[in-house]
């Protein structure tokens, strides 16, 4: 017998990885979780929110276990510079804030279990206004995370809603748990993905980074190909050490990564990463004056890995192409430098910087943009094996879900998920979910999200969010309209429109027709919400137009 070709064997190797992640990530009764997850939010309100939810819904513990764990900590970014601390102080701010919780809350040493490694943790990114998803962080009151997703999951009480965007992430991320004892794990709050590389591994460095490494030697011809100059590139050496460059040529790239020997593969960075617990300690201990006076802005690669990784004149090459003084970067690299000859002296047991790859071939499925919200939200509905995924890790098991439809003509293309109307129809390849009407009239590839009206007519890729109406007209979209909901604390709401071909980043300080304010001075409005409050108010008014016309 014949014994199969590498490049059998490979995708047979990528499915089995696809199915054990996407079992761990599915599996209700014993899901995959960090000991301890922390969230990093813009303000107090959407702290105490994101505590209490995540530790009663997808962070909850399936066994009677006494002690503290599995632990849900948020916190707030309450920095000196309305900026922010940039992802790398505010990583290190947002796990020392974290450790005084858990001690005041729960009596717990967070970092002394983690260096012993008794314990896993990760901590989530969510602050930031998502000005290229408006304006659907605005119906959220700014709590960007809490953008929902169409398609819903059963809550604790037996009741089902639309699943948050971060309540996914946790989900998914929660499959490398289990290799991260005594590690800090950092993701981003907006993006899901399903390897196709192996997740359970040893970790071998004291910092690790999440990239898609590609399979062919990085030779000039590969790097212009897979497009790498536009991207934070990850380099892998034979021996497994790592080193990153962003966004430069080939040639470039090469000399700029001569110290780290023989390059063999070579990937875009994910930005995600693990540290050890001696080389988060270290960090903390190194910018300990920085963090006490919550100053300054650093980000993790131009400022934590690439000078612990770059020859000086390399980095100070690289910095000056984003306009950084010549002296700034020396005397940082030299800042860095120090510090890592002194940790790596004291603990030799691991290597500085390695990469785990996730498979050039992972599925990606990104909400932080609104073409991209729209895009893989419709792949609910579409065909393929990406799609397939998709709704098996939301557990969709069919078209019509959950819902009191039979009086609606439904596409067959078409998703429906714990939705009440008595007629109407939805078009082809169109998503709706927590929906409650008399009468819906939902346009091909539209999506409708936890909307309540006696009518709603959306146009063809409308997208309707959090809208609420007792009016006999309802809620009316035109083709391509994006219409969302903005609510107080008082329970009055406004409405905030734009549409599906306009970019809210570059739209952040116009003042769009049919708007009485740009995106940017709603979210200045939204500040300080009290968003869990505003939550209430919002299933309120929604339970209340639902009874209105008798579902």
């Amino acid at each position: 017998m014949s014994s199969s070709s590498p490049d059998k064997r490979q995708k047979m190797d990528q499915a089995a990885i696809i199915e054990a992640a996407m079992s761990a990530m599915t599996d209700t009764t014993n899901p995959a979780l960090f000991d301890v997850t922390i969230i990093c939010t813009t303000d107090d309100f959407q702290a105490s929110y994101w505590m209490d939810r995540l530790s009663s819904g997808v962070c909850k513990s399936s066994s009677d276990s006494t002690n503290n764990y599995p632990m849900v900590i948020a916190v707030s970014e309450d920095w000196s510079s309305s900026s922010g601390a940039g992802n790398g102080l505010g990583t290190l701010y947002a796990f020392q804030k974290a450790c005084n919780v858990a001690k005041e809350k729960y009596g717990a040493d967070l970092a002394q279990e983690l260096m012993e490694g008794k314990i896993s943790a990760a901590l989530y990114h969510t602050a930031g206004k998502g000005t290229r998803l408006a304006p659907l962080p605005a119906s959220e009151n700014n709590n960007k995370p809490g953008v929902k997703l169409p398609v819903c999951h059963q809550l604790a009480d037996g009741s089902y809603e639309p699943i948050t965007v971060l309540e996914a992430v946790v989900r998914q991320t929660g499959i490398y748990a289990s290799s991260r004892s005594g590690r800090l794990s950092v993701f981003w709050g907006d993006q899901i993905f399903v390897p196709t590389a192996p997740f359970k591994y040893t970790p071998t460095h004291h910092v690790d980074i999440m990239c898609t490494l590609e399979e062919e030697p990085p030779t000039e011809k590969v790097w212009k190909e897979k497009g790498l100059e536009k991207y934070g590139v990850i380099a892998v050496s034979g021996g497994g050490n790592a080193a990153q460059v962003e966004k430069v040529d080939h040639p470039t790239a090469m000399r700029m990564l001569k110290n780290l020997g023989d390059i063999a593969r070579v990937g875009p960075s994910l930005g995600s990463f693990s540290v050890s617990a001696k080389m988060l300690q270290a960090l903390c201990d190194e910018f300990s004056s920085e963090l006490a006076a919550k100053d300054g802005k650093l980000d993790t690669d131009p400022h934590f890995w690439m000078p612990l990784t770059l020859p000086q004149d390399e980095y100070i090459s690289l910095m000056s192409q984003k306009g950084v003084d010549e002296q700034e970067s020396r005397s940082h690299h030299v800042r860095m430098a120090k510090m890592k000859e002194s940790f790596l002296s004291a603990n030799p047991e691991l290597g500085m910087f390695g990469s785990v790859d996730v498979g050039s071939n992972a599925c990606w499925w990104d909400y932080g943009l609104l073409k991209l919200y729209i895009a893989n939200n419709l792949k609910l509905s579409e065909e393929g094996d990406d799609a397939d995924l998709l709704r098996r890790f939301f557990g969709v098991t069919g078209r019509t879900m959950n819902s009191e439809i039979s009086g609606v003509t439904v596409d067959g293309s078409a998703s429906a998920f714990s939705c009440k109307a008595k007629s109407g129809s939805v078009g082809a390849d169109a998503v709706i979910a927590a929906v409650e009407a008399e009468e819906i009239q939902i346009g091909e590839g539209a999506i409708v999200v936890n909307c309540a009206a006696k009518k709603i007519i959306a146009g063809k890729g409308a997208v309707l969010y959090n809208l609420v109406s007792e009016s006999d007209d309802g809620i009316v979209a035109e083709d391509g309209d994006v219409i969302v909901s903005v609510t107080d604390t008082e329970g009055s709401s406004m409405l905030l429109r734009s549409k599906t071909s306009i970019c809210g980043g570059k739209a952040w300080k116009q003042v769009l027709d049919g708007n009485k304010m740009s995106f940017e001075e709603v979210h200045k409005q939204n500040r300080d919400s009290d968003v869990s409050n505003i939550e209430k108010k919002r299933k309120e008014l929604y339970q209340k137009a639902s009874s209105s016309f008798g579902l």
